[in-house]
């Protein structure tokens, strides 16, 4: 009787044994196998022309955030404007663009200016008549808009509208640029605008909310 007690307590610890190796040999198998993925890296990708978005906050007004850059400092605080009060969002892009290289922009840009050029445009923003507030942006050029800008403000009747124009710099903000803008739209009503260094574009969220919170465009406390 006990040979058989003893053969059945060996046989159930052989098997508690038998199991604790192969839970172990699965761990193992498991974590040797595991790679952890990293985050893709952010891209930056070009905004397209007229992508909408439903105004936010309730807001009745009919948004088109319009802008000019070359180098990428404007297209970021007009991402920001977009996100923060919806609408549309169209580049002003010029049929013949920009070239890279600093000095030709800067020869080019003198050039324009000299003859008071107003550079053709890829496309035109179908049924301006429906949007009644319309944010403007620019890079600061000789204390100027860009005359793409130029072009832009010209094709359409912006009277009754309101203008909400934002800069990108080096040191010069907005310049001359808001006398020239509102002379441009003389029947417009322009707000007050937002202007920072193109080199801060990256740290300007929180200082483009609040600007927006100040003008009427945005509640920082909606849901």
């Amino acid at each position: 009787m006990r040979k058989h007690i003893c053969i059945c307590l060996a046989s159930i610890l052989m098997f508690f044994l038998i199991a604790g190796c192969s839970t172990n040999a699965n761990n193992g198998t498991a974590n040797a196998g595991f790679k952890a993925t990293p985050e893709p890296a952010e891209t930056t990708s070009r905004i397209p022309v007229a992508e909408s978005s439903p105004a936010k906050g309730g807001s009745t007004n009919k948004i088109l955030v319009a802008y000019f850059s070359h180098s990428g400092n404007t297209r970021q605080i007009a991402k920001y404007i977009h996100e923060d009060v919806g609408g549309d969002i169209y580049e002003i892009t010029p049929v013949n663009p920009y070239p890279e290289n600093y000095d030709a922009v800067v020869a080019r840009f003198r050039q324009e200016r000299a003859v008071d050029a107003r550079p053709a445009l890829t496309a035109k923003v179908e049924n301006m008549e429906a949007y009644n507030v319309i944010f403007v942006g620019f890079p600061n050029w000789g204390s100027d808009m860009p005359k793409p800008v130029y072009t832009f403000l010209e094709q359409y009747d912006f009277s009754g509208k309101t203008i909400i124009p934002f800069c990108t710099h080096g040191g010069g903000g907005f310049g001359n640029s808001i006398q020239h803008l509102t002379e441009l739209a003389p029947k417009a009503t322009i707000l007050d605008g937002f202007e920072t260094s193109g080199s801060n574009v990256g740290n300007q969220k929180h200082a483009v909310d609040n600007w927006l919170h100040n003008i009427g465009m945005f509640s920082l406390t909606r849901t």
